[in-house]
């Protein structure tokens, strides 16, 4: 039965997004920009209900009393699966994404990134790539925009040692805004680089944001400590809360950790 609803959510959800696109691709390109992202949030919603209603995978959100409502922010989640880069879209007003490059080639979702004046990254070009960037997130986040990074830059396991990346903290220092921490554990129940789908229910907890002024290495301590903090918490409970869920090792190692007092 797992694995046929997970063929089943799979099939759907990616002729969701191919009929989606195709179909709606003039009113797309026709509406001004920001109106315009109304239909990827629609897909989004969409995206969400099958998982939830096929694959039997549901989630609830606490902390939305702590999005900043007004101006530019970094909204700055764990990176686990592919869910997380589109399940929060529709309770983000304006997101913006820093994506690698060679996604604004792909047909029709590299036209679709590109009207939402999404911010592409040359990995290869170093030295100058974070100049690009900076410039770019700052155009964005001028006109109230949310920067979306994903601190760990990859997708990592649940339960995974932290790889936090310090560009971040470079971010946070140059442009000035308030960073939002978000801990989740969906890569439990949309794992990466697997088809299976598994059911069950998971909390994505949005933490108080860090307020601009801090010194870079001191905003990074406190962005690793607060967000690891939660993400251990929720994985005792979404364990404890779902105990058929199968563990990664990473998952199984760090809970044994949590509950030797580690």
């Amino acid at each position: 039965m797992l694995t046929l609803r997970s063929i089943l959510f799979n099939t759907l959800f990616y002729a969701n997004l191919i009929i989606r696109m195709i179909v709606l691709t003039p009113a797309y390109f026709l509406l001004p920009r920001k109106k315009a992202y109304a239909i990827p949030k629609a897909w989004a919603r969409s995206s969400n209900w099958l998982f939830e209603k096929v694959a039997g995978a549901s989630f609830e959100i606490e902390g939305l009393e702590n999005i900043p409502k007004s101006g530019g922010y970094i909204f700055a989640p764990k990176h686990q699966s592919f869910w997380d880069t589109f399940g929060l879209l529709p309770w983000l007003d304006d997101p913006v994404y820093i994506l690698k490059r060679e996604l604004m080639w792909i047909p029709l979702f590299g036209w679709y990134v590109l009207k939402q004046r999404m911010i592409p990254v040359n990995r290869g070009a170093r030295g100058k790539v974070m100049l690009a960037v900076l410039k770019r997130a700052r155009e964005e986040m001028e006109n109230g925009r949310q920067l979306i990074i994903y601190p760990e830059g990859t997708r990592r396991p649940p339960g995974a040692p932290p790889e936090y990346k310090f560009g971040i903290a470079r971010m946070y220092r140059d442009l000035g805004v308030p960073v939002v921490p978000v801990a989740m554990h969906p890569g439990l129940f949309w794992p990466r680089r697997k088809s299976v789908r598994y059911p069950g229910h998971f909390k994505v907890r949005i933490l108080p944001p860090i307020m601009p002024g801090m010194e870079t290495d001191a905003f990074f301590a406190k962005l690793m400590e607060v967000t690891e903090k939660a993400s251990d918490e929720l994985l005792v409970e979404t364990i404890r809360n779902n105990p058929h869920i199968p563990l990664p090792p990473t998952a199984a190692r760090r809970l044994a950790e949590l509950q030797a007092g580690g």
